[in-house]
C-alpha cells in the first residue's frame, strides 16, 4: 500500500517520509497502539529543536517559514461582546496585521506542493496596551496529536526517518501507534487558488469570559469572503512556485480581501485539550466580526524578521482551555531568536 502522495514531492523530508510509511505493516493492517499522554516532559526548546529536525534549520521561522504579511483592519461584530469583555471586541475598529503561509520551516518550499499544506494564517490585533491578542490558525480542522510532547516526537521522528532510513522507521512506529496523524498528513485539501480562499481554524480551545463571568469554550475559525476554491489538477500543473505571493498581491492590489472570523462554541462534553479532535460541524458558530486586508505591507523582509506571533498572548475576558498554547507560547520566542 503506498499513500497518494506525487512524485514532485519526495525531495521534501515530511513527504518523504510520508511515502515511506506507506509500506508499515501495523498502519496498513490497521493496528494502532494507544498511548497515555502522561505528565508532559518535553521543553519548549525541544519542540523546537524537533521542528528543526524536521525541517532544517534555515535561521528563519522553524515552522511556516514562507510568507506574506499584508495589513488592514478588524470590525468586530455585537454578538461578539455576548461571549467576552475582551477589548479587541468592544467596538470600533482596529488595526491588523496579518501572516498568510505554507507548512513547514523551508523558506523557499514551492507554493505548489501538497507538501506546503496546512497553509496559515495568522493575525496580529493592534489593540491598546495591556489588550495585546495573536491568533494563530492552519487551513485543516485538527492537529496531528493531542499534546505537545507527542508533537515533539513527531517531528524527530520525520526527521530520522529518511528514503534510506531502515524498516520499520521511527516515523512507521509513530504512525502505527496515532492514526490521528495519518490522518492529518493523508487527507489535507489540494493547494488553495488563493490564500484568500481558504478556511483557516485555530485548533486550540480558548475560554471566553462574558461580562457577568461566565465561560465559553470556543475554537476559532476564518472565512473567506471570496469562498473556498482549490487548484485542480490542470491548473497545478502549470502553478508556480511562488504563485500564491503572486496571487494574494495581485487581489490585494485590486479590492480588498475579507474573513469573518468565527468562534465555534463548544457544547458539554467536548473535548477542550486535545486539538486533534475537531468538534462537530453542529456546534453553534457566533460572528466575531470581520477581518479586512487592504494592502501589502511595504517592506516584507524587515517586517517578517521582527514579527511576532504569541498564541497565548491573551487580554483579559480570554483564557487558554488547552495546555498546549502555553508550550506554543514559550517556543515561538525561541525560533524568533534564531532568525537571521
Amino acid at each position: 500500500m503506498t499513500h497518494p502522495i506525487s512524485k514532485l514531492f519526495r525531495t521534501h523530508a515530511l513527504a518523504a517520509c510520508i511515502l515511506a510509511c506507506g509500506a508499515t505493516t501495523a498502519f496498513c493492517s490497521g493496528e494502532a497502539a494507544a498511548q497515555s499522554p502522561g505528565a508532559p516532559h518535553e521543553t519548549p526548546a525541544d519542540l523546537v529543536d524537533g521542528l528543526h529536525s524536521a525541517f532544517g534549520e534555515h535561521h528563519a521561522r522553524a515552522v511556516h517559514a514562507k510568507g506574506t504579511i499584508l495589513q488592514g483592519s478588524f470590525t468586530p461584530s455585537p454578538e461578539a461582546r455576548g461571549l467576552t469583555v475582551a477589548t479587541a471586541f468592544a467596538g470600533g475598529t482596529i488595526p491588523v496585521t496579518a501572516r498568510f503561509s505554507d507548512f513547514t520551516g523551508i523558506p523557499d518550499i514551492s507554493d505548489a506542493t501538497g507538501a506546503a499544506n496546512p497553509r496559515g494564517l495568522a493575525i496580529k490585533f493592534r489593540v491598546p496596551a495591556g489588550a495585546a491578542l495573536d491568533v494563530v490558525t492552519h487551513s485543516f480542522n485538527g492537529f496531528p496529536t493531542r499534546t505537545s510532547d507527542e508533537f515533539a516526537q513527531l517531528l524527530r521522528a520525520i526527521g530520522s526517518s529518511g528514503e534510506a532510513a531502515s524498516k520499520p522507521t521511527a516515523l512507521d512506529n509513530f504512525l502505527a501507534a496515532h492514526p490521528v496523524a495519518v490522518t492529518f498528513l493523508t487527507t489535507q485539501k489540494p493547494p488553495p487558488q488563493s490564500y484568500a480562499t481558504s478556511s483557516y481554524f485555530g485548533v486550540n480551545a480558548f475560554a471566553f469570559v462574558d461580562a457577568k463571568g461566565a465561560r465559553h469554550d470556543v475554537r476559532y475559525r476564518f472565512v473567506p469572503a471570496a469562498g473556498e476554491h482549490w487548484l485542480d489538477a490542470a491548473a497545478l500543473k502549470t502553478a508556480g512556485p511562488d504563485y500564491l505571493q503572486a496571487e494574494i498581491a495581485q487581489r490585494v492590489g485590486a479590492a480588498q480581501v475579507s474573513f469573518d472570523w468565527y468562534a465555534q462554541v463548544a457544547q458539554v462534553g467536548d473535548v477542550l485539550d486535545d486539538p486533534s479532535v475537531a468538534w462537530p460541524e453542529s456546534r453553534r458558530l457566533v460572528k466575531l466580526g470581520t477581518v479586512t486586508l487592504t494592502r501589502l505591507d511595504a517592506d516584507q523582509a524587515r517586517t517578517d524578521k521582527s514579527l511576532l506571533f504569541l498564541p497565548g498572548q491573551l487580554p483579559q475576558g480570554i483564557e487558554a482551555d488547552d495546555p498546549m498554547i502555553a508550550m506554543r507560547n514559550a517556543s515561538y520566542p525561541i525560533s524568533f531568536g534564531a532568525r537571521q
